[in-house]
């Protein structure tokens, strides 16, 4: 990664999110340490999403003010035709470094044009000490999991905890609930909405009869209140206590272990379940990445600075000082993130069998295509037809889906 000896040093200018943004700088601190170069790092707005014309209006300029760009894996589909293909300047034993699926989300049309930085995947969190109070393991279908939760729901409701409820979890319209909706559906074995070649799979039996379930989960073991839950207003009812399951991101280790939380030191983790037998947990993959602006006036000094801030001594740090779940298979048994992440070690499956969201072949129509799922699936939450539903949305995707 040392530049060759007598090379001029080099400065490369990095975005990089907010929450992201200290352990990007030190990335920077350490990369020019050890290669003489210097990355400037440049905060993007605290709204993600804010991001993405500042960085439509960079690349269509074809501007070399940016060399490496901070993304979400549903952007990789917008901007992949202005990033460099990264397969010739990441060797290929540090590609295969990384879990497989987090890997294959940067490949599009056969050129590898991001690395993850780290990874991020649905999680099911749950009570231990309530499952321990009444002798349950944790489930492994949806249909335990309903089961146990209403069970244990009633139990401590009867036992004074008026305010318990059996599972929250994400169903308000927006992006979050095409997360949700999605790991439901792929674990049931409906697909992805749109498979990787473009064909619009949602209408299925498999899909409606995973929506229904989720549909008689609200008011029964889900608060009405579901229905306008993001992350955050539904990790709020696990921590004060109210919640026997709650699915969520990995951050949610930390802050339900952390000051203030009612829950502390009695929660676990493990994968989403299944809808049915044989099929995949299906989290839904959330990881970001990096990659190199096509117009880069650096692309060798900034590919490896992209090998450094995405390679095993900086998602250590990324673990250990952020709580980030690692991208890179090995770091699962290394001692000191398993003593920061305990967690990590019983679910690897969650992060290999990761389901993901339709963005790399619907590019930039991906926002009106998720619109379009996360709407209708909320009207089917509501009461609104399911088998109908998904037949009207189906006609609307092959139509969306082409318009990239």
């Amino acid at each position: 990664m040392a530049a060759a000896g007598g090379a001029k040093a080099e400065t490369i200018t990095m975005f990089c999110g907010a929450t992201d943004y200290d352990l990007c700088v030190k990335a920077a601190k350490n990369w020019g340490e050890k290669t003489g170069n210097t990355a400037n790092i440049n905060k993007m707005p605290a709204q993600l999403d804010d991001a993405i014309p500042l960085f439509q209006q960079l690349l269509a300029a074809k501007s070399t003010d940016v060399d490496v760009l901070f993304l979400d894996v549903i952007w990789l589909g917008i901007f992949k035709n202005n990033l460099l293909d990264l397969s010739t300047l990441v060797p290929k034993e540090e590609q295969d470094q990384h879990i497989k699926a987090t890997l294959d989300a940067g490949l599009l049309d056969g050129k590898l044009i991001s690395m993850p930085m780290y990874m991020d995947v649905g999680l099911m969190y749950y009570r231990k000490d309530l499952l321990d109070k009444y002798g349950m393991q944790p489930p492994k279908t949806w249909d335990e999991l309903a089961s146990d939760a209403k069970t244990i729901q009633d139990k401590e409701r009867a036992a004074g905890s008026a305010d318990m409820w059996g599972y929250t979890w994400q169903a308000k319209s927006y992006e979050g609930l095409t997360c949700d909706a999605i790991e439901l559906v792929a674990s049931n074995g409906g697909g992805t909405i749109i498979d990787p070649d473009g064909k619009v799979t949602i209408d299925n039996p498999a899909a409606a009869e995973a929506i229904g379930k989720a549909k008689d989960w609200i008011g029964s073991i889900s608060p009405e209140g579901t229905l306008n839950y993001d992350e955050e207003a539904s990790r709020a009812v696990f921590e004060a206590g109210n919640s026997v399951f709650h699915r969520n991101w990995p951050y949610v280790w930390g802050t339900s272990n952390g000051d203030g939380s009612k829950v502390a030191g009695k929660v676990g983790v493990m994968p989403l379940p299944v809808g049915k037998e044989g099929q995949k947990s299906s989290g839904c993959l959330g990881p970001m990445y990096v990659a190199i602006s096509k117009y880069s006036a650096h692309p060798d000094a900034a590919a490896s600075f992209v090998r450094y801030i995405t390679g095993p001594e900086m998602q250590k740090i990324r673990a250990v000082d952020g709580a980030y779940n690692p991208s890179i298979t090995r770091l699962y048994q290394d001692p000191d993130i398993l003593k920061k992440l305990p967690f990590l070690k019983d679910n690897t499956v969650a992060f290999q069998d990761a389901a993901t969201r339709p963005s790399g072949y619907t590019g930039s129509s991906y926002n009106r295509v998720s619109q379009t799922f996360y709407r209708g699936v909320h009207d089917m939450l509501t009461g609104g037809d399911i088998p109908g539903g998904l037949k009207s949305m189906a006609a609307r995707l092959e139509k969306q889906k082409e318009s990239r």
